[in-house]
């Protein structure tokens, strides 16, 4: 439920004073995509006057490497979720062309599956996921960004948390280092922050955004990687925004709202 008034909503537009978009995202990814833009963030451009359509081709746990090798086969393997007007629809047994040629999208976002997202070393086939991406999309103006993710939480029991000695300080230091690192190599220039906005997020409200020790927590935990995606596409500032669902506090909105702000 959209925790609004309709005058919130109105004066929120007005002040903002930017003519209202349809911007177009697919998300190619895993179960932290699903976390991070099937959830909160259509509400959220909508409260400040933007409508998007997001898409996401997901196979859980799925790395650079399976996605290239599914391009290369044509392995009708994903599920491909798709939110247009506030709808969420999907469909499984989809192929990843279908799903890059589905709309003229604006942006596509590829990643690295959460446990090898601080492993250089696992970039290998980016380019050449990449390149198939750019070779497919209808848009030619399309940008190919990348999908920061998150450390896991201090406590978690994933397995390849040992890749980092179980020390998420170190995990989130590591996928710093691993974009900076990987992503001139292969021209992607733009990264949305999530992984930025949920180590500050931390910060302000405590190591309490994951359900399980790696996947975000369903209210607060997806709200936050949310407002850092909301920011990254509209390009206006997430603080403030009057959206939230009912299940989260005012208080905490806001502090995590600047969280995300702040990881830009």
């Amino acid at each position: 439920m959209k925790r609004f008034s309709l005058v919130w909503f109105v004066l929120f537009v007005f002040s903002i004073g930017l003519q209202a978009r349809v911007i177009k995202v697919l998300t190619i990814g895993n179960s932290f995509s699903e976390d991070a833009v099937e959830h909160y963030l259509y509400e959220l451009a909508i409260a400040q006057g933007d409508t998007l359509v997001i898409g996401n081709a997901c196979i859980g746990g799925c790395s650079i490497d399976r996605h290239y090798k599914n391009a290369q086969t044509g392995e009708k393997a994903y599920s491909y979720r798709k939110i247009v007007d506030g709808v969420r629809t999907e469909k499984n047994g989809v192929d990843l062309k279908s799903a890059i040629q589905d709309e003229a999208w604006d942006y596509i976002s590829l990643q690295q599956v959460s446990q090898d997202s601080g492993r250089p070393e696992t970039f290998g086939n980016l380019k050449n996921l990449k390149d198939y991406v750019l070779s497919q999309a209808t848009n030619k103006d399309v940008e190919i960004i990348w999908h920061l993710t998150w450390a896991y939480a201090a406590n978690s029991t994933h397995g390849g948390f040992k890749n980092y000695g179980n020390d998420q300080m170190k995990m989130y230091k590591a996928i710093l280092r691993t974009r900076k690192q990987e992503l001139p190599k292969v021209g992607i220039k733009k990264f949305v922050p999530s992984g930025i906005a949920i180590q500050k997020a931390r910060k302000m409200v405590g190591d309490i955004l994951n359900r399980d020790g790696f996947h975000l927590d369903l209210t607060l935990g997806r709200y936050t990687v949310a407002c850092a995606w909301c920011e990254f596409l509209t390009k206006k500032s997430v603080k403030g925004n009057p959206y939230f669902p009912n299940t989260i506090q005012r208080e905490q909105a806001m502090k995590v709202q600047k969280a995300a702000h702040k990881a830009f």
